[in-house]
């Protein structure tokens, strides 16, 4: 029954997070907004969403390990899983934003959270203010110095109508609270039954889940030879899972850290694998991923799996 549960919370994620980035995409691009920050800050912030609402609902309900592990898993699974399967496709070019403004912010970010973290192993109102303060001074320099980078090369294939657009915004809205409340039940429930920590489940389980948005995101964009909004996305979905998600989630309750497992090991392989990026983009060959980097990314991610399991 909580297999059943878990997998009907994925899929209404799935779906509601599809519905949500359509309506976001549509609505952005009607605004002649750039590719680039399209993909930094509308397409991260809907595949974000199943992240945003699955860590509010499971610190509300007393599940903060859940919470974190989601955040803490889902940022290790779009850089090892989701970035190693997409370079496996392609070949991926490198705009030199990444190291002059995408890479160091998604740093801080995941600096500032391991600090807080480690101060008192509980992140409280003002600390989640100032995450979200940065996640405000980011999105205004970004739209302020790229907003008409590539104004002439954005098209929608699929025009949709304001009905149209409002219609997914809210069936998205729905089919994501919904998946959250069924796969926070499931979850747990699981975590109970196997005698696993939810810590373990929030960063295996409920983390590939919310992080498959990003993944289906990313193949569309590599297919359609979008490679900007490809790994604009990945990064953009970091920092809004740690200054967005995490930032929200404290302001509204704090979330403490029970397993310090999240502390000692987990958020480590989030920074370790969050900073390998910079030297892979880097060398040999400068603003360039390819698929020898993607299988490095795969089988780091699969390392940490079989050591959290």
């Amino acid at each position: 029954m909580n297999f059943l549960l878990i997998i009907g919370g994925l899929i209404l994620l799935i779906l509601g997070g599809n519905w949500l980035l359509k309506s976001a995409v549509a609505l952005s691009l009607k605004l002649n907004i750039s590719k680039v920050v399209v993909g930094m800050t509308v397409v991260s912030f809907a595949t974000s969403a199943p992240e945003l609402i699955v860590s509010i609902n499971a610190a509300l309900n007393g599940s903060s390990d859940l919470a974190l592990g989601n955040v803490i898993g889902s940022n290790i699974a779009n850089l090892g899983l989701v970035l190693g399967i997409t370079l496996l496709l392609g070949k991926m070019e490198v705009a030199k934003n990444f190291y002059k403004l995408d890479w160091p912010v998604m740093i801080i970010a995941s600096a500032l959270l391991f600090v807080f973290l480690a101060n008192d192993n509980i992140i409280v109102q003002y600390e989640g203010i100032i995450l979200f303060t940065l996640l405000v001074v980011f999105l205004i320099y970004l739209l302020r110095t790229q907003k008409n980078i590539d104004l002439d090369e954005l098209e929608e294939e699929t025009p949709l109508t304001v009905f149209k657009t409002t219609i997914y915004l809210v069936i998205g809205g729905l089919g994501l609270w919904a998946g959250s409340e069924l796969l926070i039940k499931g979850a747990t429930s699981l975590a109970l039954d196997f005698g696993v920590t939810e810590r373990v489940i929030g960063v295996t389980v409920v983390s590939i889940g919310t992080s498959i948005p990003e993944l289906a995101a990313s193949i569309i964009a590599v297919i359609k030879k979008e490679k900007a909004i490809s790994l604009g996305n990945l990064i953009g979905s970091n920092i809004f899972n740690i200054l967005a998600v995490i930032g929200i989630t404290s302001i509204i309750t704090p979330i403490s850290l029970s397993d310090q497992r999240l502390l000692t090991s987990d958020i480590y392989w989030m920074l370790g694998i969050s900073f390998i990026v910079l030297p892979m983009v880097l060398l040999p060959k400068k603003y360039s991923l390819n698929w020898k980097n993607g299988s490095v990314l795969l089988i780091a991610y699969c390392v940490f799996i079989y050591l959290t399991l």
